[in-house]
């Protein structure tokens, strides 16, 4: 089989992975959110509420996930000539725009129940809405983390992220509820609060990460190990790399310097061992373009 054919293969497989685990996700995440939605309106808890409205926003983000790797998948034309693989980034930029939305209604929530001093009933069944929802979210983040690494996909690990919030998020319902259980009912704007700080950290991550991934930052030693995999190459008397995101494709790009002596057509054979050996070398790497010219040139 050839590296392109293996290639295309692992593509449609990280595909198939990818759209299993956002609507596993979504499913999930629909059937928990409208669980607690449904007793939160028994017990009148703005917390449950908030959370269970949080988790149902979620499958919005799955969505997004899903149209982004829909959309990346198009093939590459005269105006878009580099494809449409960062489509997948643009859905990560909506799930941190989740994330901070997030943040902005729970702060929002918990300022509005210190200062109502409104009261809680069914406090237990309430606890239990919010345990499902830790449970829950704590489940589909591991899935879509697992998932995530496995194809190299920054939106899904930060859609992992978001639902790992989640669970906080549900964790910071319960500790309210018990306090309230408890009777002190400042517990469960304080826990609000809380969770708000905690979602502001985790935007601040994610966009980050989806920030340096746009703008092609890129491990420095997967340039090294690219330069060393090219520089084994016999033939090759230098090399030096750069690369690029393209969605969850790592473009490398190795300028190479041979001999003065070495014909188009070694060029060409040295070109295609490079190649191999930069792929075995850096396993994120998809595609590898290489560039010789004489060594005097090159350098």
């Amino acid at each position: 089989m050839s590296c392109s054919s293996a290639n295309q293969g692992q593509e449609r497989e990280h595909r198939r992975l990818a759209n299993r685990a956002v609507a596993v996700s979504a499913i999930g995440l629909g059937m928990v959110g409208g669980i607690e939605l449904a007793l939160a309106l028994f017990t009148g808890s703005v917390a449950l509420l908030g959370d269970a409205l949080h988790n149902l926003s979620d499958v919005s983000t799955s969505l997004a996930v899903f149209l982004g790797f829909k959309v990346s998948q198009r093939a590459a034309s005269r105006q878009f000539p580099y494809g449409f693989e960062r489509a997948e980034d643009l859905a990560g930029l909506g799930v941190a725009l989740v994330i901070w939305s997030s943040a902005v209604f729970a702060g929002h929530q918990s300022y509005e129940k210190l200062v109502s001093h409104t009261g809680i009933g069914h406090v237990f069944a309430g606890m239990a809405g919010a345990l499902l929802g830790i449970l829950g979210n704590q489940l589909v983040a591991r899935y879509k983390a697992h998932v995530g690494r496995r194809i190299n996909s920054i939106t899904l690990l930060a859609d992992a992220k978001h639902s790992w919030l989640d669970a906080v998020s549900s964790g910071g319902a319960l500790l309210g509820l018990v306090l309230v259980a408890l009777e002190y009912p400042i517990g469960d704007p304080l826990a609000g609060f809380a969770i708000t700080l905690v979602i502001v950290h985790v935007g601040f991550e994610v966009t980050k990460d989806i920030v340096v991934h746009l703008m092609d930052g890129i491990d420095p030693d997967q340039l090294v190990a690219a330069e060393i995999a090219a520089r084994t190459v016999p033939g090759v008397q230098s090399a030096s790399a750069r690369g690029r995101w393209l969605g969850r494709s790592l473009v490398l790009e190795i300028d190479g310097g041979l001999a003065d002596e070495v014909s188009v057509r070694e060029a060409d054979e040295i070109g295609h061992r490079v190649k191999h050996a930069v792929l075995a070398a850096v396993g994120e790497a998809r595609q590898v373009r290489w560039t010789a010219a004489p060594h005097a040139a090159a350098a």
